[in-house]
């Protein structure tokens, strides 16, 4: 059975180009470096849509402007913007996020993954759901679940 697509034909935008980082004038290799937006966004950007063939950058599920952090209290937020209202991807896209950043940061870390307001239709429940760690681990103990995961968080080849 083929479902048809949620959103058959998304915006796809340019990609930003990728800026390097300075390094930091301190040559001390055990100093601990405060990770900032940009690490942030770099970590999340390549995540490709559930649906799609396009990264979340791509398609400005995600930007760089929609992570916030700081790093003197170990927070991050990740505000993503579906490509339609009704997404049914939306939890799933929440999920890659947040399984992407609990792998990438060190475990100080407190992650919150949000729906942009007023871009999903039951944005209240998803933030919900995503912000839950019960449900997020009920959700990666799925294998159908976590093998989608995997494919959106897999490097693509190019």
């Amino acid at each position: 059975m083929v479902m048809g697509l949620i959103n058959a034909n998304p915006v796809v935008h340019e990609k930003k180009e990728r800026r390097t980082r300075e390094a930091p004038g301190n040559t001390d290799e055990n100093a601990v470096e405060p990770i900032d937006q940009l690490e942030i966004f770099d970590h999340i950007r390549d995540i490709k849509d559930p649906e799609h063939p396009y990264s979340l950058e791509e398609l400005k599920v995600v930007t760089e402007e929609s992570v916030e952090i700081s790093d003197e209290l170990s927070h991050v937020r990740v505000t993503f913007t579906p490509t339609v209202e009704h997404c049914s991807m939306a939890t799933i896209i929440g999920l890659c996020l947040r399984v992407k950043l609990m792998r990438s940061l060190p475990p100080r870390y407190k992650v919150d993954i949000r729906v942009a307001p007023g871009s999903h239709a039951t944005e209240a429940a998803v933030n919900k759901q995503l912000n839950d760690k019960e449900r997020v681990a009920a959700a990666l103990e799925n294998s159908n679940l976590l093998d989608i995961v995997e494919e959106c968080l897999s490097p693509t080849l190019g």
